[in-house]
């Protein structure tokens, strides 16, 4: 389970990509859209969510030792590659 501090920073974090992605909207809205920077604000929001999707995972692994489940390496290297 994500402790409070890390949910509230996580939230917080995809509050900043949601906007991050409006501004891409209102970019290719634009008359003549700077494809270059649209490309460079895509691949930013892209970065940010994966290292968001990482923390989730880290969660999820931290989660299975924490509570005693009974996972193996392999098991836990296919919920990894599963989700990255």
């Amino acid at each position: 389970m994500i402790g409070e501090k890390d949910k509230t920073a996580m939230i917080n974090r995809l509050a900043r990509i949601e906007g991050q992605l409006r501004g891409i909207s209102k970019m290719m809205a634009a008359d003549a859209p700077d494809c270059e920077k649209v490309a460079q604000q895509m691949s930013a929001a892209r970065k940010a969510l994966d290292k968001a999707q990482h923390t989730m995972l880290a969660c999820m692994v931290e989660e299975h030792i924490r509570t005693g489940t009974d996972a193996s390496a392999d098991e836990l290297g296919k919920l990894i590659s599963k989700y990255a």
